[in-house]
């Protein structure tokens, strides 16, 4: 029994002499990688996840291929980033057979007929022939330079006029009435809009005149949610309403009374408002008479 002991001894001490194990891999999580799907769930339209993800709703629809009215499903696999994708649709006829027999025919009686009268014609001086084809290059020249200089006039007047259109078209008006308690912050992902004080229930009004492209509140953080499209260029947000009067799809007047004003996602009665830009978040307050 004493022999037996000595034995276990022994291996226990050789055991803990023994090379350690090689390391093993972390268990600590990876870094924070960026996102690069979403998946589409109830509710969700294309411009609430392209708002979500601080994306131009045109921008995703090109990366996914989606044509207008941007018609998603859920279930749906987005890809957030890549490249737009190009469908290619091949719209040349392949000619029949039959066209192309007639085509043959009748093009060989045109150049044989040519061919005759061009025999049978007189000729036409050298020196004739080179003084039209010379003053024909002078014209097609001039014609050529002459679109050329309009062309080139064109853009820059019409580039002027979107420069104007888009910076002054839209008169924005204050959402709602009450005291700002946040201000935008850019960068700050908890600061992209103001916030305004209010009672439950005060009148919240479209900032200008537009379709509301959403309406729900599927947007985790906004609470019952309002986007308005006002252009290709802008959109605005109301958040953390009480109770949304009006739908997906309507058209709003600036002033319009589109919400009541409450606390939904957030700890207090407020308006969360936004403007973003080509899907940027902007200074609401740089907007705002």
């Amino acid at each position: 029994m004493l022999n037996i002991l000595i034995v276990v001894l022994l291996a226990l001490l050789l055991s803990s002499c023994a090379t350690p194990p090689a390391p093993t891999a972390s268990l600590q999580q990876p870094p924070s990688i960026k996102i690069q799907h979403h998946i589409v769930s109830r509710g969700e339209t294309l411009y609430s996840i392209a708002w979500r993800y601080g994306k131009d709703y045109r921008e995703l629809a090109a990366i996914n291929g989606i044509p207008a009215p941007y018609n998603i499903y859920p279930g749906q696999r987005l890809r957030l980033t890549g490249r737009p994708v190009v469908k290619v649709v091949s719209t040349a006829p392949k000619a029949s057979k039959t066209s192309q027999a007639k085509v043959s025919k009748t093009s060989r009686t045109k150049v044989s007929k040519t061919s005759q009268v061009a025999k049978v014609t007189s000729p036409v001086s050298s020196t004739a022939t080179k003084r039209q084809s010379s003053s024909a290059k002078k014209t097609k020249t001039v014609a050529k330079t002459t679109k050329t200089n309009k062309k080139s006039l064109t853009p820059a007047k019409s580039t002027k006029a979107t420069a104007r259109v888009s910076k002054s078209s839209i008169r924005w008006q204050w959402p709602a009435k009450g005291k700002v308690i946040s201000r935008f912050r850019k960068g700050d992902p908890l600061r992209k809009g103001v916030d305004i004080a209010g009672e439950k229930g005060d009148s919240v009004v479209a900032a200008a005149d537009g379709t509301v492209i959403y309406a729900g509140s599927a947007l985790r953080g906004y609470g019952k949610l309002l986007i308005v499209k006002h252009s290709n260029e802008f959109l605005s947000a109301y958040a953390h309403n009480h109770k949304l009067l009006v739908k997906e799809g309507g058209k709003v007047k600036a002033g319009q009374r589109i919400a009541e004003l409450g606390s939904s996602g957030t700890d207090r009665n407020k308006l969360h408002f936004e403007i973003r830009r080509n899907g940027q978040p902007v200074d609401p307050l740089a907007y705002l008479p």
